[in-house]
């Protein structure tokens, strides 16, 4: 398994005040995204460790609400050495996280709110229903980033209005594919897990127009069960790039 120190100099942000969306997934040999409505199966312990470190850098985590439902996020942060780590660098203690949703179906009392070990925050559109929005607002900050659906462009740019510039983004694979879409991603982070899945499980991402957006390699990293941890950054300038 690589050291928690060769993952902190992979990862490596140069800097924290351009800002920055990371996209964080694991997929299998044969390109599943989940196993059984899930990612937990895929995963290993290198791939567990390097989501602690991710979100460590992170200002703030968002994932969209399908992801929420289906992965829990109830109670998400970092400990021990990774909050350590961020008020050694000037930090708060705990990365914020927030909720992408244009419907609001999420009640205030989930484990996402009750459980939130900083208060999180919920991105949505003016259109969203009132009433919900007005029941999350007591649980939450709500940002109101687009009219009739989130303007994802406007969210970058409302969290780094916060100082919270440095963004990791843990899906879903639609929210992927809308951030893919309005050309905001900066890195991929993939975890290569040595598994076959087979069976109709989506992909990374979904619901983007097709195209090869060409991504250039910054590291790899393997451990001893056969995990491939992959860091790559879009390349600007070329059609169907990613920025």
């Amino acid at each position: 398994m690589p050291s928690r120190e060769e993952l902190l100099a992979a990862y490596r942000l140069p800097d924290r005040e351009t800002p920055r969306i990371r996209m964080n997934f694991i997929a299998s040999v044969d390109g599943a995204a989940t196993v059984h409505g899930g990612s937990a199966e895929l995963g290993g312990v290198t791939d567990r460790a390097l989501m602690q470190i991710l979100r460590a850098m992170a200002d703030v985590i968002v994932v969209g609400a399908g992801t929420v439902r289906a992965e829990g996020y109830g109670g998400t942060g970092v400990g021990g050495a990774d909050a350590a780590w961020r008020t050694s660098q000037g930090l708060p203690d705990q990365p914020r996280l927030a909720l992408v949703s244009r419907g609001l179906e999420i009640a205030p009392q989930h484990p996402f709110f009750a459980e939130a070990v900083a208060r999180p925050l919920v991105v949505t559109c003016a259109d969203a229903d009132a009433a919900r929005r007005r029941a999350l607002e007591e649980v939450a900050d709500v940002l109101v980033c687009g009219e009739t659906s989130v303007d994802l462009p406007a969210m970058r740019d409302a969290l780094a209005e916060r100082g919270l510039r440095q963004v990791l983004c843990e899906g879903g694979p639609h929210l992927f594919g809308a951030l893919y879409e309005d050309r905001l991603v900066d890195e991929v982070c993939l975890t290569l897990a040595p598994r076959l899945v087979g069976g109709d499980a989506g992909r990374i991402l979904r619901g983007a127009d097709e195209a090869a957006a060409r991504l250039r390699l910054l590291s790899v990293l393997a451990d001893a069960e056969g995990f491939v941890l992959l860091r790559y950054a879009s390349v600007a300038g070329g059609e169907g790039d990613l920025s």
